[in-house]
């Protein structure tokens, strides 16, 4: 009796269990949402189910030996090629080179892929399908690096029409040359080039062209750049000959971009011009003040050699000149001159001194006059100096052609003292204060600025 009990409530538990999956589904099924994909599902039926084969058996991928091209042994098939240019990712100045992302297509006729079609629609596949029929083997030449994107699977759409017609899509970042001429850096433009050819098969059986001409490259408008202005795209296409294997038709995306130059103002020519200008600066400092000129000269020297070398630390190291460096070297010798300027101006005055020193001993020892005394005024003296100078009369000067800056002049003193004289005497001291500056000094306050601007003018008249 016991074994017939839990036979029955087993039964029973099954029964149960069936009734409620029962009422699940007859629930699930009247839901809206469920009826109205219902709906659709019955009126776009699943087309899969109207081939009796598969997708190879419909395009006879069997039937053919896709390793040859179409119309083998025939004319040149000729394969047209269309991009749209998605971004122009990077340029590189010191590898000389450029990344781009663009959309590559392909266009052919391939009769081995006709099917029959009733509404005259293609059939749209994915990578999976290209790895078993024929493509073009179309690369890029002097390409660095390429790849086709795979997120979230490989970027690569087929197209089929029934009357074999093919349409190949491909998204691809590729990483090419791009012969660069830096002679006007960074007043230059560079047209760079991205180049596409068949690996295998020359002109007399395939003929890659333009499908649409100058139409056929689309670029972005969001295309943007932070150092370059993109001026124009276009396309040109000719004939690429190797000596080992024949002609090819080699396709070619031109593109020219102009460098935006107010960055390399602030960073470069703005700070050089400021340097140079700051090493006139110590034409106006007195001559006899040695610590303030020569450590001047010196702070702008090195600011000048340092922006040089941050200039040239980011360039290849290319065996011409650059216009940079025709600015900044310029640039770097009138800073240079500035320094010597002063050089040449401190021996001057030693030899000055020198002969002055010389003069003064041989008018000390030629003076027969017992109550003079001998002074020079120079500009460098105290009050004292100046008010003991009260009670002298001027007896002799030295010759006008052998008058030096620093005049020598012989005080006899004298017990008259003369409002009128002391007047001219201090007016006298006030013009020799003045007449202090050395002349190469007055010549260079004109000189250098004349000159530098004088370059400036021709430079930007020449690079610009």
């Amino acid at each position: 009796m016991p074994y017939f009990t839990k036979l029955f409530l087993i039964i029973f538990c099954l029964v149960l269990l069936g009734e409620s999956r029962r009422h699940r589904r007859r629930r699930w099924t009247t839901h809206p949402d469920v009826q109205r994909a219902s709906h659709i599902f019955k009126r776009n039926r699943d087309l899969t189910k109207a081939w009796k084969g598969k997708t190879e058996q419909l395009l006879r991928v069997d039937e053919h030996d896709f390793t040859m091209r179409p119309a083998f042994g025939g004319p040149a098939i000729p394969v047209g090629v269309d991009v749209q240019v998605e971004s122009l990712d990077s340029i590189s100045e010191v590898d000389m080179d450029f990344t781009m992302t663009l959309y590559l297509r392909h266009y052919w006729k391939d009769e081995r892929l006709s099917f029959p079609s009733t509404n005259n629609k293609s059939m749209t596949f994915d990578g999976r399908l290209v790895k078993k029929i024929w493509v073009p083997d179309v690369f890029f030449v002097h390409s660095k690096r390429s790849f086709i994107h795979d997120t979230t699977t490989d970027n690569i759409m087929l197209r089929v029409f029934p009357d074999g017609h093919v349409l190949y899509s491909m998204r691809v970042t590729v990483t090419a040359m791009c012969n660069m001429d830096f002679s006007h850096f960074p007043l230059d433009s560079q047209t760079c080039s991205l180049e596409l050819e068949s690996y295998a098969y020359t002109d007399e059986d395939l003929m890659l062209y333009w499908k649409n001409g100058n139409e056929s490259l689309k670029t972005d408008e969001k295309i943007s750049l932070s150092q370059f202005l993109i001026q124009k795209f276009h396309t040109t296409s000719r004939l690429a000959f190797y000596s080992s294997t024949g002609w090819y038709n080699r396709l070619y995306i031109n593109f020219t971009l102009r460098r935006h130059i107010f960055f390399f103002l602030l960073q470069t020519y703005f700070p050089a011009t400021l340097m140079v200008m700051l090493s006139w600066v110590s034409f106006w400092i007195d001559r006899r003040a040695v610590p303030a000129r020569v450590s001047l000269g010196i702070t702008t020297v090195l600011t000048m050699s340092t922006i040089i070398t941050g200039v040239n630390a980011s360039m290849p190291r290319v065996s011409y000149i650059k216009a940079v460096d025709i600015y900044l070297w310029v640039s770097f010798v009138f800073v240079f001159l500035s320094v010597l300027e002063y050089a040449a101006v401190n021996y001057l005055t030693t030899v000055q001194e020198r002969k002055e020193r010389k003069l003064r001993e041989r008018f000390s020892c030629s003076c027969g006059i017992p109550h003079s005394k001998t002074m020079m005024l120079d500009g460098n003296y105290s009050e004292s100096d100046a008010n003991s100078l009260a009670g002298y009369t001027r007896n002799q000067m030295a010759p006008e052609e052998e008058k030096p800056e620093k005049m020598v002049v012989h005080l006899a003193m004298s017990n008259e003292s003369n409002s009128s004289r002391k007047r001219g005497l201090k007016g006298h001291m006030g013009l020799r204060i003045i007449q202090n500056t050395h002349a190469i000094d007055k010549y260079s306050r004109l000189i250098f600025p004349g000159t530098y601007i004088f370059f400036n003018l021709i430079y930007w008249s020449v690079f610009s």
